[in-house]
């Protein structure tokens, strides 16, 4: 949506991270060399905004109003960054792998560990490079199958083709080979092969 001065408007009031900069990130690709104006009510999207514009060469002056924060991203006109396209193709093309070996993100308290999973798996379907697969391992072999809330982004990146595999091991030792929902079911030495042929990000 445009605002009145012809920058592009991104309002994010009221989201949770990572959607504000998903969006800001979209508005961004979908417009170079624009100014893009960002509208949110917390620090943390602040924060996670500004530095994202950061890492595609724009500068970002910010006024504050009645408890809302209003980012004006503009691109810096250089010569080795012209438009937004070039900034950020950034290490696209590369082939990864996921490795997933828990139902929650990071250690300590379950819920936030799993509301962070769910935001991980949301933010990979709007990567532009997404993994070429994503082994799951232990217990994250929870997050493909029967009564994962996760099921469904799975199967959409599987739709964009990211391959999904399973560890049977892991499906046996949990009672849930039967309960498998999304991807197939691999042994060790498939997910060993694609984790030494590949750049790999480990849970």
């Amino acid at each position: 949506m445009a605002n009145n001065d012809n920058s592009v408007l991104v309002d994010a009031r009221g989201k949770a991270c990572p959607t504000p900069v998903i969006m800001t990130k979209k508005a961004v690709e979908s417009a170079p060399g624009q100014v893009v104006t960002v509208i949110v009510d917390n620090d943390v999207a602040k924060e996670n905004v500004s530095k994202f514009a950061a890492t595609v060469n724009y500068d970002v002056s910010m006024e504050s109003k009645e408890g809302l924060y209003y980012l004006t991203l503009t691109p810096k006109a250089t010569k080795d960054n012209p438009n937004v396209g070039e900034m950020c193709q950034g290490i696209e093309g590369q082939s990864y792998v996921i490795v997933i070996s828990s139902d929650m993100f990071g250690q300590g308290d379950e819920a936030l560990g799993k509301l962070l999973m769910k935001n991980y798996i949301y933010a990979i379907k709007e990567l532009d490079n997404k993994p070429a697969s994503m082994l799951f391992l232990n217990r994250g072999v929870m997050l493909t199958t029967e009564g994962s809330e996760l099921i469904n982004d799975l199967k959409e990146l599987e739709n964009m083709g990211v391959e999904v595999i399973s560890c049977g091991t892991c499906l046996d030792f949990y009672h849930l080979k039967e309960k498998l929902q999304v991807g197939s079911v691999g042994n060790m030495f498939t997910i060993a092969d694609k984790m030494s042929k590949n750049r790999t990000v480990i849970l």
